[in-house]
């Protein structure tokens, strides 16, 4: 069968360690047989970051903002560890950090759901999409630690004292964040709202936090009011502010279907809850969406180090690569809907049905055979790459029973 052709190229950014393998056995087992596929390459490995002086990882998401559509795999975060272990010439930011903040936008987050795997929270029956506001806050923090004296916040000819330390040791941290990012990232989360027809929420700690937090609550209610009040009417979904902790309660008695938007650190705490608690982190799809209309796909977890000791030493993995593949299958989706390549989309929604049938009939990974439970079906657990060779085998047999 003749491959399907792209006739306009995604961003494909490479990555690091175990996730480093998956990204080149998904696109050898179930990308390219199929796919002739055309990608603008950037290798975002830690040893190239180093090599570049971190240069790759702003082209990259100045490349995204260029065509429309990218693809990133997962990347290592440089530690002191990590510093020593590599030979780094210096400890680099979070790539993802630094491609949130060229491209400023908002990362929606949402569980992939599969039959057979009950969430941990026995009320939610729905997915719970989390929209994380993706620049600033402790992310582009200052910090410096003391052995006393004085802190002062100035900015301008406003001056506030924060606190004497007088001759004892601590630690002092600014963040910030601009009204033009914070609007940005509402006006996505209300868009994003209204093109998934789902209730959204807002939440931060404006009772404490009377200026920060404050300002994000009305920023948000301010578009609401002027522009999309009507639209969520007219949609029959509901926006509202509630605090973070009332929130926290709200969302563990709720049966899920709606869009929690968040600031930059709660975002990235509560993806991952809500992720572990539906199934597996590896089990939750990630899209970067800037307000011109640029998106960047990814997997929501890190580059599991721990397998790839074992792949290095030669012993078998059984590594979860669904949220590579969806980062992979949700960029072409995107790639093919914006340039009407019809071919395009249908191939990438057959392959996450195939990919979630295989776990379906009892066919998945370590993580995911632990959890695992429907009458009548027998549990396989296969190895990293054996697991994307079942998927490709129940793709082929998907499409055949189709023609």
């Amino acid at each position: 069968m003749e491959k399907i052709k792209m006739n306009v190229p995604i961003v494909e950014m490479d990555g690091d360690e175990m996730t480093r393998v998956l990204w080149k056995w998904v696109k050898e087992i179930l990308i390219e047989p199929y796919v002739d596929l055309s990608t603008e390459y950037y290798d975002l490995s830690i040893q190239n970051r180093d090599k570049t002086d971190d240069e790759v990882t702003k082209l990259a998401a100045e490349a995204c903002l260029k065509y429309g559509v990218g693809v990133k795999c997962a990347t290592i975060t440089p530690n002191s560890q990590r510093l020593e272990e590599f030979g780094l010439k210096r400890l680099y930011p979070s790539p993802n950090a630094t491609i949130r903040a060229i491209m400023d936008g908002t990362v929606f987050r949402a569980p992939i759901i599969v039959k057979g795997i009950t969430p941990l929270v026995p009320a939610w029956k729905k997915p719970i999409v989390i929209a994380r506001h993706a620049y600033g806050d402790v992310y582009k923090a200052v910090e410096i630690g003391t052995e006393g004296g004085i802190a002062v916040l100035q900015c301008g000819d406003e001056k506030k004292e924060v606190f004497d330390f007088g001759n004892e040791k601590g630690i002092l941290q600014a963040q910030h964040n601009t009204d033009k990012s914070i609007g940005s990232f509402a006006v996505s989360c209300f868009e994003y709202a209204l093109s998934q027809k789902c209730d959204l929420w807002f939440s931060a700690k404006d009772t404490i936090s009377k200026v920060y937090d404050h300002r994000f609550k009305d920023i948000f209610q301010e578009i609401f009011e002027k522009k999309y009040k009507k639209a969520f009417e007219d949609c029959g979904i509901e926006y509202f502010y509630t605090l973070i902790d009332d929130a926290v309660a709200r969302v563990m008695r709720s049966e899920g279907g709606f869009i929690w938007a968040l600031k930059n650190y709660d975002g990235d705490v509560m993806s991952d809850m809500v992720a572990t608690a539906f199934g597996s982190l590896a089990m939750m799809t990630s899209v970067l969406v800037s307000p011109s209309g640029a998106y960047e796909f990814e997997a929501a977890h890190g580059t599991v180090t721990r397998h790839f000791r074992k792949y290095q030493a030669g012993e078998s993995t059984s590594t979860n690569s669904v949220a590579t593949l969806f980062a992979w299958t949700g960029a072409l989706k995107k790639c093919g809907e914006t340039n009407k390549n019809a071919a395009l989309v249908k191939f990438a929604q057959d392959m996450e049905r195939a990919a979630l049938s295989t776990i379906e009939s009892g066919e998945m990974t370590g993580d995911l055979a632990g959890l695992f439970c429907a009458d009548g079906i027998q549990v396989t657990k296969l190895g990293s790459k054996e697991f994307l060779q079942a998927i490709a085998k129940r793709y082929e047999v998907e499409r055949a029973a189709e023609e």
